[in-house]
């Protein structure tokens, strides 16, 4: 699953959580504390691997350069 829709689906999750009649607001206050927490490390994954990408293509023409592709 791609990063963006990972994100959308936590989003999704946390709406429910504060629409829930079922869950008392401690419950609500403590697992958005979670999801929030799952949506920063989601979105940190989705920045190293942009970064990660940016560094590899920038690699390849010195690589290719020193003959080792």
């Amino acid at each position: 699953m791609s990063s963006h829709k990972h994100h959308e689906k936590l989003s999704q999750i946390k709406d429910a959580v504060m629409k829930s009649r079922e869950l008392s607001d401690e419950e609500k206050s403590n697992t958005i504390k979670h999801i929030e927490a799952w949506i920063l490390e989601d979105k940190a994954e989705g920045i190293i691997a942009d970064e990660l990408l940016n560094i590899a293509s920038g690699i390849r023409p010195i690589l290719k350069e020193l003959g080792l592709l």
